[in-house]
């Protein structure tokens, strides 16, 4: 994403501490060239579209909208990939 961690943190204020429903964790990482990077992990893809939709898209657009204009940034890639092995916190044992 060509954003910083500043502006990220408006997009976290925009979206409010709800956690979605069907999120099981999300990851954003500075890189070190410059932007962000996330990494989310959902229980489904309809989940995901429906919290993009509803929630994740009026703020980020809004925002982006004040750096763009309206010649928004394309969307992040989605790269679909699937899940081998689950451990952590909140997880008994491997699965």
């Amino acid at each position: 994403m060509p954003i910083d961690a500043g502006f990220y943190g408006r997009i976290e204020d925009g979206l409010g501490t709800e956690v979605p429903k069907g999120l099981i964790s999300h990851l954003a990482v500075e890189l070190p060239g410059g932007g962000l990077r996330y990494i989310d992990v959902w229980e489904s893809e309809d989940d995901w579209d429906r919290f993009a939709e509803e929630r994740l898209h009026p703020v980020v657009h809004t925002l982006l909208r004040e750096v763009f204009d309206e010649q928004l940034p394309p969307e992040p890639e989605r790269v679909p990939l699937p899940a081998i092995d689950h451990w952590g916190h909140g997880t008994e044992g491997r699965s």
